[in-house]
């Protein structure tokens, strides 16, 4: 999630538990306390892959954040004014204002280590998208609230407690998409095919399903309120036969790692000469993902890699056109939105005749 939403998730954590004794100390000091593991933006491994795949790392772990926490509580315990606050309060203020930073993490799709440093690919259970008005509407207005009265309790109580139904909704809303999307999965043969549901940009009302199958990754969109609208699926090409040559380079595997299936491959002229390139089809939409990489150069019949790796700068400028139609599509699933209309044609296998 964004740095702004974690401080204000810092700041009600702190104010439900120190609010009454502290006041606007709680929050400000939950607000720091919270938003202290996206420091690790400001690290640079000289690597492209490496500074994508080591964000959320050891900053986000959840060793690391409690030994730290448990270190802050120690030294407020022993220096700060308040001495009738007990050392195990101060632990609670401090270890899990932390943690409600990873744990919110680990709810958007990007993926977060919570393990780190234990040999274990990052976790991510999307329920919402990274950044969601609705989830940091009430803890702002909280935080706000006890910047103004000075009450460091009761706002942020409310506050916890209305974006914590909004995640509970969140998830119900992805249960209620997961059993619409089963008969598509059976009719197609894919029950057992990897897949990802995720909520698309701002809301959780519509979702974005993504499947991989071999060489075919499939797109379809599911709202709450389709009704008994069927799914549209679009097949695109996914460049599964580079898989083999990603793998066998160390930024490649250490993308697998990160992403799994979820990476299309393909091989592009980039200055003159032939260019492995790897996508996170996970981060973005079909047309304008996110994150792609520059991995390998083709020297003569051998290929080298790219030391370091390169981001490869997607094209943006479809970005508003596409966010247009997905926010028309949250309440009209009649107002048909076709991948394929944003992603070159090389790339799509089948277009419903919807499309």
């Amino acid at each position: 999630m964004d740095t702004l939403t974690h401080a204000v998730l810092g700041a009600a954590v702190g104010g439900t538990l120190l609010g009454r004794r502290l006041g606007r100390k709680a929050v400000l000091i939950g607000a720091v306390v919270a938003a202290m593991p996206d420091l690790d933006v400001f690290l640079d491994y000289g690597d492209a892959v490496l500074n994508v795949t080591e964000h959320r790392g050891f900053s986000h772990s959840v060793f690391v954040l409690t030994g730290l926490g448990t270190l802050l509580a120690l030294l407020a315990w022993r220096f700060f004014p308040a001495r009738d606050i007990s050392l195990g309060r101060w632990w609670a203020f401090f270890v899990l204002s932390m943690l409600s930073h990873p744990l919110l993490d680990v709810l958007t799709t990007y993926g977060t280590q919570l393990w780190w440093p234990l040999d274990f690919r990052p976790s991510a259970w999307p329920v919402v998208f990274i950044i969601d008005p609705l989830y940091t509407l009430p803890l702002l207005t909280a935080f706000v609230i006890v910047l103004v009265t000075g009450n460091g309790f009761r706002a942020p109580a409310w506050g916890l407690a209305l974006s914590s139904a909004y995640l509970a909704f969140a998830m119900s809303a992805k249960g209620v998409v997961e059993h619409r999307l089963a008969p598509v999965l059976a009719e197609r043969g894919l029950e057992d095919a990897p897949r990802l549901v995720q909520p698309t940009p701002f809301n959780t009302l519509l979702w974005r399903v993504t499947i991989i199958d071999g060489d075919e990754h499939h797109e379809t969109l599911i709202g709450l309120l389709d009704g008994d609208a069927e799914p549209i699926v679009e097949t695109f090409h996914r460049g599964a036969e580079l898989e083999p040559l990603a793998l066998s380079l160390e930024k490649g595997e250490r993308l697998y790692w990160f992403a799994g299936p979820y990476l299309r491959y393909e091989i592009a002229e980039r200055d003159g000469r032939e260019t492995l390139l790897a996508t996170d089809v996970r981060l973005g939409f079909p047309g304008f993902y996110a994150f792609s990489y520059a991995l390998a150069t083709r020297e003569g019949e051998e290929w080298q890699p790219l030391e370091p790796s390169e981001m490869v700068t997607p094209d943006s400028r479809v970005d508003r056109e596409a966010l247009g139609q997905l926010g028309a599509r949250i309440f009209s699933p009649e107002a048909t939105l076709c991948s394929s209309d944003f992603v070159t044609d090389r790339w799509v296998e089948e277009v419903p005749d919807e499309c």
